[in-house]
């Protein structure tokens, strides 16, 4: 089943699940969805800072896990490629650790390449929880384990780049 805009507006968990209508996207919606958290992360740190982010992040995975779970069983397939509330999730996580100082944008273009290439092409550990676990949780925990990856790989590079600036 491809879902459309009745199928967005049908549910609660569907309209979150599948990213307030990024996931309808007809390709890429894992990359809509990606994006969709950009403008959430300036919202939240405007309004509120780190506290607001950590708990967006938090209520997302949490609820995302309840709308996945729905969604996926109304659309016959557990992960299906329109239910993106795991990368918004996911890659808000990986802006809360985006490097400040010169050129932050830049360093949020390194972080969504970063994030789309761990979720797309999943490496092990990611590869392995994709596989084994299902379900709401197991949509939400795979594109973490994305996240935390990036945020590695993230100050990884910064590290190194702080490091030879010296």
């Amino acid at each position: 089943m491809k879902p459309d805009f009745k199928f967005l507006t049908a549910h609660p968990a569907h309209f979150l699940a599948l990213g307030f209508g990024a996931g309808l996207a007809p390709k890429a919606p894992g990359t809509f969805g990606t994006m969709l958290a950009i403008p959430i992360y300036f919202a939240c740190d405007a309004l509120g800072g780190n506290y607001l982010l950590a708990a967006m992040v938090t209520l997302l995975f949490i609820v995302g896990i309840w709308a996945s779970a729905k969604t996926g069983k109304s659309l016959g397939v557990s992960d299906h490629g329109s239910i993106v509330i795991d990368e918004v999730a996911a890659f808000l996580l990986v802006l809360a650790f985006v490097p400040a100082g010169p050129s932050p944008h830049v360093w949020m273009a390194v972080a969504f390449v970063a994030f789309r290439v761990f979720d797309i092409t999943k490496p092990w550990p990611i590869g392995v929880a994709d596989r084994t676990i299902k379900g709401g949780f197991g949509v939400m925990f795979d594109d973490l384990l994305a996240a935390l990856l990036t945020i590695v790989f993230l100050l990884t590079i910064r590290a190194i780049t702080v490091g030879a600036a010296a």
